[in-house]
């Protein structure tokens, strides 16, 4: 298999995590704009432990959550990249394609660009045939990065789900998909 290790897209480098991304990362992960669609901010620990698991998953699989480092100045940003579901879902198993950027990179295309760039990987080195992505239904933004990369809603398959309370608004999630041969498609178009 090819290395996946470091990806790259015309402004930024995927790479692997480095202890020095803890300090911008945590700060990204404590900010209550930033994790308006998730349970709650997190911890420095809890940050940590997260880039723990995200190393985990690039020690059993050789790909995961990339770390996001601009080309032009060399600063984290954020991440971007594949995991496996964690949980039952109708639609798992199966890899999903997420992102989380710092507010000073939104609206950029900087989460566009790099869920491309995990695309072009899934496809193309990894041989998948589906990536699905889902976000909290309020969450328009990333709906609007799922769109953009060329993802379709399968709305038969929107969830509640299960490691958000009962009841939150934040529970049911919508869920997007996108095969190989539609992205195929899309390079072309």
């Amino acid at each position: 298999m090819t290395d996946l290790l470091t990806l790259e897209s015309p402004r930024l480098w995927l790479r692997q995590w480095q202890d020095e991304d803890l300090a911008p990362f945590a700060e990204l992960c404590a900010d209550p704009t930033v994790m308006r669609y998730f349970p709650a901010p997190l911890s420095r620990i809890e940050t940590a432990a997260l880039i723990g698991r995200i190393r985990g998953h690039f020690a059993e699989y050789g790909y995961g959550l990339w770390a996001l480092e601009r080309k032009d100045d060399g600063a984290f940003i954020g991440f971007t990249g594949l995991s496996h579901v964690r949980f039952e879902a109708s639609f798992t198993p199966a890899v999903e394609i997420g992102w989380r950027l710092a507010r000073d990179y939104w609206g950029l295309g900087y989460a566009s660009e790099a869920a491309w760039t995990c695309l072009g990987c899934a496809f193309e080195q990894l041989g998948l045939e589906e990536v699905v992505a889902f976000t909290a239904e309020p969450n328009l933004p990333s709906q609007k990065v799922m769109q953009a990369i060329g993802m379709q809603r399968d709305a038969a398959s929107d969830f509640d789900h299960p490691a958000v309370a009962q009841g939150s608004p934040l529970q049911r999630h919508l869920l997007y998909r996108i095969g190989r041969q539609a992205w195929l498609q899309a390079m072309h178009d």
